[in-house]
């Protein structure tokens, strides 16, 4: 069948194909289909796309004559293998076709509204899947296409074709148009790709966006705090949305697909399980945003959808790997490795710490104690390291509680007073956090059986209660001998003296000046000058009734069980 005399092979004809054709790539390809003037090149170029779509090989082409169909010639694929005596049996519908070797072979028509234009057969190892169909459909609507352009027409057709050439450049046009389109959704795709291949970030992310919309672009997390913007005019200060308003625009975007235009804002949530993990949003106070804002904002939300799922996924698995240290220091653990996993989670393990230990009757369950907890024991310093011990919480902290300012806090932020907090003495190592463990329990429980039972109480201040309570070792004996009479312990041994001895009788014989003083074998005035002394080296209020207690506790327990000497 003739060309039509009128077109020419556009110059920007590749004979090269594409390495894959997806959509995109066949819409270029149409340029080339479309631009074509001669029947048997509309073929070739078709015939040589065809393995570009995916596991398919063009076995052959054919073109109506007068006669039939004739093998189109110059399509540089071999001698066809197909029967034309099957080609024959089609009469002129689709359908398979029989090749040896070949699983699956289609002859598809190449039609136009006049009827059969040839056939384009195909052959592929499996039948297509739906994409497959669909893109070999296209190719073959494109061939379609291009070859009823250069069907010869009579005067009396004149004005279908010139329809013809006008429904030709409306389509041109539409490509150009999808084109530009795609070349705009490439460029979001390539600016978030660079986003993820320098790491990420949510500043990133929105400077990224900025720049795609020439909007400014601002991320908020789900109670509305600020956490990124990118572009001008930025509040200062960053206005704060109540719970209410804050949850009921969140609903309002979550209802609907896609983002959503919330007053001067078009918002995107970052929900990809679910559960809301951030807001992005950009500033449209003057409703220019177009669909290309719109795809620039959906597709920055996923990038950030993937960045913070990243970051929690990071935060839990940090949060697990605190816990277990924790935990194991608690029961005891090599000291080389703690410091190790320490540094590996950011925590400080050289530092002076103590433990807290906190209560709350109640709350043990609720998530919400543990965020309290957390939050009440916020510091300068390094957050704490805390896990969960049955209804307890426990912490290993540097910074010591200032007196009931973590008790107070907590009772705020869970509305009631009931609690109650343990505090132990420093810990200066991890092998003794241990022991700083038993010592906060120990407070704990002496808090919560005496009269006033919520608040906080530190081991360091419990005087007796220290070594009245069960499960007490030496050690923890001599460390009370040690609080109350160290000063005076060290003064005899720097002095030869006897203060200590001299406490102890004085002690023994109830205050009295005259009977201690014979069972010293001293005069009364010398007793006196040393109980003096025993004030200014202890710094120790002797007519204290819990003074006196403690003290005369602590020098029983140095003459009877640690023998009248320190260990």
């Amino acid at each position: 069948m003739a060309s039509h005399p009128s077109r020419t092979l556009s110059p920007h004809v590749s004979d090269r194909p594409l390495a894959a054709l997806d959509p995109h790539g066949l819409l270029v390809l149409s340029h080339a289909l479309l631009n074509c003037a001669e029947q048997n090149e509309i073929v070739r170029l078709a015939m040589q796309h065809v393995s570009a779509l995916g596991p398919y090989h063009a076995e052959a082409a054919y073109l109506a004559t007068d006669d039939g169909f004739s093998h189109a010639p110059g399509h540089g694929v071999g001698a066809p293998t197909v029967d034309d005596t099957g080609m024959k049996e089609l009469g002129e519908a689709d359908g398979s076709v029989s090749i040896p070797g070949r699983s699956w072979t289609w002859a598809f028509g190449l039609r136009e509204a006049g009827g059969l234009l040839g056939y384009l057969v195909v052959s592929s190892h499996s039948e297509p899947d739906e994409q497959g169909h669909f893109l070999l459909s296209t190719l073959v609507e494109l061939t379609s296409a291009a070859l009823s352009l250069t069907v010869p027409h009579d005067a009396t057709s004149a004005g279908e074709l010139s329809r013809l050439r006008t429904e030709r450049d409306t389509a041109l046009r539409k490509l150009d148009t999808v084109r530009s389109e795609l070349h705009r959704q490439k460029a979001v795709h390539e600016a978030l790709a660079r986003v993820a291949a320098r790491g990420g970030g949510e500043d990133a992310i929105t400077q990224a966006l900025h720049e795609l919309t020439g909007l400014s672009a601002l991320i908020e997390d789900r109670f509305g705090n600020l956490k990124s913007w990118a572009g001008p005019d930025r509040p200062d200060p960053y206005p704060v949305r109540s719970t209410t308003s804050q949850e009921e625009m969140l609903g309002q975007v979550a209802r609907k697909e896609g983002p959503v235009r919330v007053k001067d804002r078009l918002i995107a949530l970052a929900r990809p399980r679910g559960d809301v993990l951030g807001v992005l949003a950009v500033e449209d106070p003057e409703a220019t945003a177009d669909e290309h804002t719109v795809f620039a904002l959906d597709h920055a939300q996923r990038a950030l959808a993937q960045e913070l799922v990243h970051m929690r996924e990071l935060a839990e698995v940090e949060l697990r790997l605190r816990r277990q240290l924790i935990d194991d220091l608690l029961e005891g653990t090599d000291e080389t490795s703690a410091y190790a996993r320490a540094e590996a989670v950011g925590h400080d393990l050289q530092r002076t710490h103590y433990v807290i230990v906190v209560h709350w009757p109640g709350n043990a369950a609720a998530s919400s104690f543990t965020r309290a907890v957390e939050q009440a024991t916020a510091t300068t310093a390094t957050r704490p390291l805390i896990t969960r011990r049955g209804d307890r919480m426990v912490l290993l902290t540097e910074a010591r509680p200032d007196d009931d300012a973590v008790y107070a806090a907590l009772a705020r932020e869970l509305g009631t007073p009931g609690g109650a907090i343990g505090v132990s003495t420093r810990c200066d190592s991890p092998d003794g956090v241990p022991r700083c463990y038993k010592e906060a329990l120990r407070a704990l429980e002496v808090r919560q059986n005496s009269l006033q039972r919520s608040g906080t109480t530190f081991f360091d201040e419990l005087g007796l209660y220290r070594i009245l309570g069960p499960g007490n070792d030496l050690r923890e004996l001599e460390g009370f001998v040690r609080e109350w009479l160290g000063q005076l312990i060290d003064y005899d041994a720097g002095h030869d003296t006897e203060l200590v001895e001299t406490l102890s009788r004085y002690f023994d014989c109830g205050g009295n000046y005259d009977d201690a003083a014979a069972m010293l074998t001293v005069h009364r005035s010398t007793l006196r000058y040393r109980l003096q002394r025993i004030r200014e080296i202890s710094d120790r209020d002797l007519a204290d009734v819990d003074t006196r207690l403690n003290l005369q506790v602590a020098t029983r327990v140095w003459k009877i069980i640690l023998g009248g000497r320190e260990r």
